[in-house]
């Protein structure tokens, strides 16, 4: 066992309780005195009508992110909050918080009750966008297209945009054929454009149905419509999700007849047909063919981004060319991408798993110069990784850096790994040499196996079966 357990069992104690205090602090006597009585069992509209309490946007959305468990006590807040027009005025922001609040809790009857009852809450495209989100991520994609059917009567106005959403939301989901409907139902007054068709295609890949989406494509073509490289985009990243799980090895013929489709009807290859290709390869741990398609970019006019790199010093990493990888990093930042936490904690993952920690830890420097603070998940995976290894010293100066951060450590025991454990070497006794009667001893042995070894030995009797 490693003692950097107890450490971080009392570091995390203390932070806990410094936090929590000079959090309490700032906030004003009202705010917190609002959050004790969401949280009482007592009934909430009396003791608000006493408590004299000046209800405000930033109160609402201070009582949403801290009162996970309150339930529908927020809608009676917020009626008590509509009762003072003076310090609250509801928009589109407190409808979508509102919204994000009880789809989170799955309470869709709450989200109805915000809309039906009077006065109904304000609305806009932020807490339309909100409430199909919520529907379509929850699979109720026949209630997010009936929501958009009744829109009108709840308050929002039915426009492309609206459609455009509600289509976007469902095909990024799986629900392509809700969206494909609707937007046929819908055809005769709102007529779908470019933006449309694409989402479309999208959803049909997404569901992984490749010829669903090709017979989609056909169809558009037949209209008159024409693609873009964002629906090809899709058509490809499907036809290498489908090879990855049935047969890697046909990803490249595969792939290559997409392209060619996508030369033959005149639609130029982007960063973001590389991306899907690099990313497929870099799956499949074919590295070098990724990098060979990242040095082809410039003959095709096109320029890695952030993700191009991001997907290959990940790779360069899972490969253990650590090397290569820095270079890669280093040609990142020379290109104007900046390098965030998240990132750099994706990187930090690989080569923890790959078991190079001294390289991690050196990665965890060049994060600190760069302007990076690292958070509490950074700190809690380097230091089980270095318990992991025995480097109970290196963890412990990793807390106290922690500490002086003010970031909250996991407290937990690590055992260390039986494979980097320092094994104590045996000193192998040198054998004794052997004296004449000893030898002669151990030849008479051998002589007398030589000799028993040609006798005939005895056959025994085998007995009849009946």
């Amino acid at each position: 066992m490693v003692p950097i357990a107890r450490m971080a069992s009392l570091f995390r104690s203390s932070l806990r309780f410094s936090t929590i205090a000079s959090h309490e602090l700032e906030l004003p006597l009202s705010w917190v005195k609002a959050s004790e009585l969401l949280h009482s069992d007592s009934p909430l509209e009396e003791n608000l009508g006493q408590s004299n309490i000046e209800p405000t946007p930033e109160l609402l959305s201070h009582l949403l992110n801290t009162s996970p468990k309150a339930g529908r006590k927020v809608l009676g807040f917020y009626s008590y909050a509509l009762k003072h027009p003076s310090s609250f005025i509801p928009s589109d922001e407190t409808s979508k918080s509102l919204v994000d609040y009880f789809g989170r809790r799955k309470d869709f009857k709450a989200i109805n009750l915000l809309f039906s009852e009077t006065p109904p809450a304000p609305t806009g495209p932020k807490t339309f966008a909100s409430v199909i989100d919520r529907l379509v991520r929850a699979g109720r994609a026949k209630q997010a297209v009936g929501f958009f059917e009744d829109m009108e009567k709840l308050g929002f106005s039915k426009d492309k945009d609206a459609l455009i959403v509600t289509v976007g939301s469902l095909c990024n989901h799986g629900f392509a054929r809700e969206a494909e409907e609707l937007v046929k139902r819908m055809a005769d007054s709102i007529f779908p454009d470019q933006a449309i068709c694409h989402a479309l295609v999208k959803g049909w890949c997404v569901s992984e149905k490749l010829d669903e989406a090709k017979r989609l494509v056909g169809e558009i073509y037949r209209g008159g419509f024409e693609l873009g490289p964002t629906a090809y985009n899709s058509i490809l990243e499907c036809v290498c999700k489908l090879c990855r799980k049935r047969d890697p090895l046909r990803l490249e013929s595969e792939t290559e007849k997409v392209l060619l489709e996508m030369e033959t009807s005149g639609v130029a290859r982007n960063t973001e047909t590389f991306n899907v290709l690099i990313k497929s390869y870099c799956k499949i741990r074919k590295t070098q063919v990724a990098m060979n398609l990242f040095e082809s970019m410039s003959e095709w006019g096109c320029s890695p981004d952030s993700e191009t790199y991001t997907l290959l010093i990940r790779s360069l990493y899972q490969a253990a060319r650590l090397g290569e990888g820095d270079e890669m990093l280093e040609e990142m930042k020379a290109s104007g991408f900046g390098v965030n936490i998240k990132t750099y904690y994706g990187f930090l993952k690989v080569l923890c798993g790959i078991e190079r920690i001294d390289h991690a830890m050196k990665l965890f420097e060049m994060m600190k110069k760069d302007g990076c603070e690292p958070g509490s998940m950074t700190f809690d995976l380097l230091i089980w990784k270095l318990c992991v290894h025995g480097r109970a010293e290196q963890a412990d100066k990793l807390c106290k850096e922690a500490e002086e951060r003010g970031v909250t450590i996991k407290s937990a025991v690590y055992e260390v790994d039986p494979r980097f454990v320092e094994k104590k070497k045996v000193k192998k006794e040198k054998p004794k040499r052997e004296t004449l009667p000893m030898k002669m001893e151990r030849k008479r042995k051998r002589l007398r196996k030589l000799r028993l070894s040609f006798v005939k030995k005895p056959k025994k009797l085998m007995r009849r079966a009946y």
